[in-house]
């Protein structure tokens, strides 16, 4: 009988159901791109530009092994992946890990747990991310359908950035001068800009469709520092997901995506034959220079001739606030018996914390008259470590890192109104502490210090409810009362509006270091970043894994 018992433990092991074992191989080496009727030498994964897309289903194991050939130190960051006592799996440089180092190697190794959808990995050091990127496909458990009519074919679109520079020299120049680095030269859609002014001859991305057909894209932006709107001639799209999480679906023309964010639309082919424009362009509702070229693809009805005319959309304009509004006022949760949204209804740490510029002293940036343009959250702008953060959390390094990040602004002023005449920051690499499965409230409010302007705030380890957003400054007595406690849209990446605020919540229910930043690579590299540390629960099950063999060393 025991025997029995035992094949059957097995072959319940055995089942799909409880996940298989992926395994990838990333190989970082250098290659040649043409753009722009222009070539460069690019970092890429395994020769590619976007990257290779890992196929994964939820509850499976994923072995990934990133080999390092190029000069520089890599990490990759599986964005959007929990990662459930899995920290050194994370992937951001200094703060889960040390770097790869050149000719080195790391094996990430992580498990879908209670996740499905559309994530995708990026290199999270320096600004290799401009190339070093590519989708994650996670798909429902097998047998397991999506909450809305399964679509005919399915597609990733990648939206990201080209510079006809070296990147690495385009931020290396603008931290020597103290002033902004150079906008991007264009856009791309699965690594093309489409045809442009100044390079008519370079073709575009062409997805081919057949009429009547649903289809759906997988829309992430992974560009450096830039929101976009996405839309394709002729066509409506229904929105069913952002970021991994189901929505309830609803029809727009037009979708805003900001850096790090992920959007599942589906298309259906039913208009006439022929070809139909695809664009991204930038939204920029503050007075920031942005990369105004719009990128194009073609959606092809097949059988329709490469000659006939493209039906061509027009793009919103660039400070269309109200266009980007409407799409993410849309999202809701799901909210289905299968799909809760699990919105803590009680808070144990309440916490407020301002986003945005600033301006310190640098007696060697002559171009900026001896000063330098910062970022900071709660006038704090981060200093990276030499050690990772969970290293020294794990250890007990001391010296690394304090405890003592402020729960609010230092000192209280008229955040998108006048600034203060003082706009310096404090320098520090400062974590705050969450006891295991608390409860957190976040008001996360922009600052007009320098510009008002959208942050693209990521946090790592979790995902949060958006459960309330306005502009002006946030009212602790009043805002609250208007807050959606019920169905608010569950994400990993939220845009704190220009001049406003939003407030998220989540469960502290990873133990480890996570990493919060916003999504615009300029102003992580300025500064606008922090970690949270999440001590142990009880027990084994509530606890940070013990580091790999293999973690790369600094």
């Amino acid at each position: 009988m025991e025997s029995w018992l035992r094949f059957f433990v097995l072959l319940a092991f055995l089942s799909p159901a409880f996940g298989i074992t992926r395994h990838y191989k990333f190989n970082v080496v250098m290659r040649n791109m043409s753009r722009l009727c222009s070539t460069k030498p690019i970092v890429t994964v395994n020769g590619r530009f976007p990257g290779p897309t890992i196929y994964a289903r939820e509850d499976d194991r994923v072995l990934i092994k990133v080999v390092n050939h190029v000069k520089y130190n890599v990490t990759i960051h599986w964005h959007g992946i929990r990662q459930l006592r899995t920290g050194w799996a994370d992937g951001p440089a200094y703060i889960t890990q040390c770097p790869i180092q050149p000719g080195q190697s790391y094996i990430y190794n992580f498990t879908i747990t209670g996740q499905r959808g559309t994530l995708f990995w990026h290199a999270h050091v320096l600004w290799l991310r401009s190339t070093v990127h590519g989708a994650i496909v996670v798909l429902p458990k097998r047998g397991v359908p999506y909450p809305f009519p399964k679509p005919n074919h399915e597609a990733v679109v990648v939206l990201a950035e080209w510079w006809k520079s070296d990147t690495e020299a385009v931020i290396n120049e603008a931290l020597k001068s103290g002033l902004a680095p150079n906008v991007s030269d264009a856009h791309t859609i699965n690594g093309h800009p489409g045809p442009v002014s100044n390079c008519p001859t370079q073709g575009g991305y062409s997805l081919s469709v057949e009429p009547g057909k649903t289809y759906m894209l997988r829309v992430i932006n992974a560009a450096l520092n830039e929101e976009l709107f996405f839309k394709i001639a002729g066509h409506k799209m229904t929105v069913v997901e952002v970021d991994a999480t189901y929505v309830k679906p609803f029809k727009t023309d037009t979708i805003v995506i900001a850096p790090g964010q992920t959007t599942n639309v589906i298309v259906t082919a039913d208009q006439s034959f022929g070809k139909y424009m695809v664009a991204a362009s930038p939204f920029m509702d503050a007075p920031i220079a942005v990369d105004n070229i719009t990128a194009t693809a073609t959606l092809h009805y097949s059988g329709a001739l490469g000659t006939s005319p493209t039906t061509l959309t027009s793009t919103p304009p660039q400070n269309a606030t109200s266009v980007a509004n409407n799409f993410l006022d849309a999202l809701k949760s799901l909210n289905s018996k299968k799909y809760p949204a699990k919105v803590p209804q009680t808070v144990d740490h309440s916490l407020f914390f301002t986003a945005g510029l600033g301006i310190n002293p640098c007696p060697t940036c002559k171009q900026a008259n001896g000063s330098r343009v910062v970022a900071s959250v709660n006038n704090v702008t981060f200093v990276m470590p030499t050690v990772a953060l969970l290293q020294a959390h794990f250890f007990g390094i001391n010296g690394v890192f304090t405890t003592d990040f402020p729960a609010n602004p230092p000192f209280v002023f008229n955040y998108t109104g006048t600034p203060p005449t003082n706009l310096a920051t404090t320098n520090g690499t400062k974590v705050y502490r969450l006891p295991y499965n608390a409860t957190v409230q976040l008001v996360l409010q922009d600052t007009g210090i320098i510009a008002p302007e959208n942050h693209p705030i990521h946090l790592h380890g979790f995902n949060f409810f958006l459960v309330g957003k306005g502009l002006g400054n946030f009212n602790s007595k009043t805002d609250p009362k208007n807050f959606n406690l019920i169905d608010p849209v569950e994400r990993n990446t939220i845009g704190v509006p220009s001049g406003g605020w939003v407030a998220i919540r989540w469960l502290a229910d990873n133990p480890g270091v996570w990493f919060m930043h916003c999504h615009l690579e300029v102003h992580t590299t300025w500064g606008l970043k922090m970690a949270f540390l999440v001590d142990n629960g009880k027990g084994p099950k509530e606890s940070l894994l013990p580091p790999p063999k293999d973690l790369p060393k600094c």
